[in-house]
């Protein structure tokens, strides 16, 4: 018979536990001060060139190009709320010829809103991969916002000739990572 006096006992103070309670006042204002900061990665180009494809009926190309538009841009959120681009280049180069690129960014009345170059040297047995990082933050930023094309020119440098039995092969992995502030 103690034994459900007991189990009384105990289930009114677990009862008399939970009838107390802490609560304070709600701040429905702390929701005005929410900030986000999403992070968007994105493939930009990519392209795989083996080297007879320089070549067309026995002749080298020396310049290949593309200009894929960019119409991220036009979105007023992402406008708006961007805050910080970085463009990530990686080019490998498996050729014996060294190559010159050169990215150009460009405007609705395709006017050079930005550009930027860089080297890829010739193959020579190693590993031939060269990175290349572009940060666009505050006036920089500005400018890349008005971006709407983007052109990749390819420039062959002087070198052994190339012929349709060459080997090797030209690489670009390239990205994006957007920043953006929501308030």
């Amino acid at each position: 018979m103690k034994l459900p006096a007991l189990n009384r006992v105990v289930g009114l103070f677990i009862l008399l536990l939970f009838s107390f309670s802490c609560a304070s006042d709600l701040d429905y204002d702390q929701a005005n001060d929410l900030k986000l900061e999403p992070v968007f990665v994105a493939n930009l180009a990519y392209f795989d060139v083996p080297a007879n494809e320089f070549v067309t009926d026995g002749v080298e190309q020396s310049v290949i190009f593309d200009t894929p538009t960019v119409d991220v841009f036009n979105d007023d959120f992402f406008r708006d709320n961007l805050k910080k681009v970085e463009f990530f280049f990686e080019m490998e180069n498996t050729i014996n010829r060294a190559y010159s690129v050169d990215l150009v960014f460009l405007d609705n009345n395709n006017q050079r809103v930005h550009a930027t170059n860089f080297t890829v040297p010739e193959y020579a047995g190693a590993e031939n991969k060269v990175t290349k990082t572009e940060i666009f933050e505050n006036t920089q930023l500005d400018l890349l916002k008005r971006t709407t094309k983007i052109v990749f020119t390819l420039t062959m440098l002087p070198g052994a000739p190339l012929n349709e039995n060459s080997s090797g092969r030209l690489k670009l992995r390239s990205g994006v990572t957007a920043y953006l502030l929501v308030e």
